[in-house]
């Protein structure tokens, strides 16, 4: 029999654009023992972590729970439960994501309609509110924060075009959520999802969501409770367009995230131990501190890198705060550097996709990862790398502009 070796994954200083590091104290939190998912004790810690999501949210919506699955799983419950077929559906497109959100949409059966813009670029305000009148689709989905090109989309506005409309109103907030306000009630928002693994540094595994009474009834209105769980056999009624996933029915996920407890799938008990120690450290530290410390570090990084005469990629006007896009420079093979970068000195940033593929470099600066330490790192590191790939620079100068970034 084949012998394995002890699982030693070897330490990183991640600087992508997700995952990140994980805080240790919610590592420590995955350790704790396993509750069954109706004993009090851990209902309770299911209350308390809807409690938290309502603040990072800011909302006031009663649902407020976890997919539990990536990201994607979030997104996938959101739209396919939102959407029913024939359904049209506008989706405004500045990067990858955007074209995520057409995929899902369409597999859900909407007859879709995308607007694009060139990518490094975000649309105005009065782009999407035309279209949203000129379409009017029953909903508009929209990524907030596009990792791909380190662009943020303005919300303002579209939330009330969409009430005018009659349509709900859908936000990927996925790069954005614990790093970048979501001020979901106030913009109107009818439904949002996040992640875990980026500014709220927690293990991929789980889909923080939120949504109003307006979302809520479109998915009443799809409702079918499992035959096995009613308490009598009845007739489906034939009118109805149920919700097509099992899995992902956030109708019959609300009776399980309820006092009711109705049982759907076991929850992933670990991860909510992570999620939940996640939420309690963002909201010590306190959202506006959270997001001055993002903006704080960005600011550091962006001198670094200027003061080592790299161009950053994309309208600076519309930059995300936890995203920064830097062109590869001529003649200098980004995967290598990149290579370089982590068998060296043990970081890593992310390459990029699609037509910026081979073109930029990202760099995250995201929850636990964005920090004085890391960003000074990074920058010493990739200064040492490309000299070594024998690009033209002066050597120090990139440190020494952060750190007169960081006495500001």
């Amino acid at each position: 029999m084949k012998a394995y070796r002890d699982l030693s994954p070897s330490p990183r200083t991640i600087m992508t654009p997700g995952p990140v590091e994980v805080d240790p104290r919610v590592l420590r939190a995955m350790s704790f023992p396993i509750l069954g998912q109706f004993d009090p004790e851990f209902t309770a810690l299911m209350n308390e972590t809807m409690e938290m999501l309502r603040q990072l949210f800011k909302t006031d919506n009663e649902w407020a729970f976890p997919v539990d699955g990536t990201s994607r799983s979030g997104i996938e419950a959101v739209l396919v439960g939102l959407i029913e077929p024939g359904d049209k559906v506008l989706v405004p497109i500045y990067g990858r994501f955007g074209h995520l959100l057409t995929e899902i949409a369409r597999r859900c059966g909407a007859e879709v309609v995308t607007l694009e813009k060139e990518w490094g670029y975000t649309f105005g305000t009065e782009e999407i509110v035309s279209a949203i009148r000129e379409h009017q689709p029953k909903l508009v989905a929209i990524v907030h924060g596009e990792t791909s090109t380190g662009r943020m989309q303005s919300l303002e506005g579209i939330g009330q075009a969409c009430r005018e409309a009659d349509a709900l109103f859908v936000v990927d907030a996925v790069a954005t959520i614990g790093g970048i306000e979501v001020a979901t009630d106030r913009l109107l928002i009818d439904a949002v999802i996040g992640g875990t693994q980026k500014c709220l540094s927690v293990p991929a595994g789980m889909a923080p969501i939120t949504y109003n009474k307006r979302a809520e009834a479109k998915l009443q209105s799809r409702k079918r409770i499992e035959r096995g769980l009613l308490l009598a056999d009845g007739e489906d009624d034939p009118l109805l367009r149920p919700i097509q996933s099992n899995y992902l029915d956030l109708s019959q996920l609300q009776d399980y995230w309820s006092p009711a407890r109705l049982n759907h799938h076991t929850e992933a008990t670990s991860m909510l131990y992570a999620l939940r120690e996640g939420l309690r450290l963002v909201l010590e530290e306190g959202l506006e501190a959270r997001f001055a410390r993002h903006r704080e570090h960005e600011g550091a990084l962006i001198a670094g890198l200027e003061a080592m005469g790299l161009r950053l990629y994309g309208d600076p006007s519309c930059k995300m705060t936890v995203v920064t896009c830097i062109e590869i420079p001529a003649g200098i093979d980004g995967e290598s550097v990149r290579s370089m970068l982590l068998d060296h000195y043990g970081i890593e940033i992310a390459s990029s996709f699609g037509p910026l593929k081979g073109k930029i470099w990202r760099v995250g600066t995201m929850g636990y990862s964005c920090s004085k330490r890391n960003v000074l790192l990074t920058l010493g590191a990739l200064e040492a790398v490309l000299l070594r790939h024998g690009h033209t620079l002066e050597a120090g100068k990139a440190l020494q502009a952060a750190m007169d970034a960081y006495a500001m």
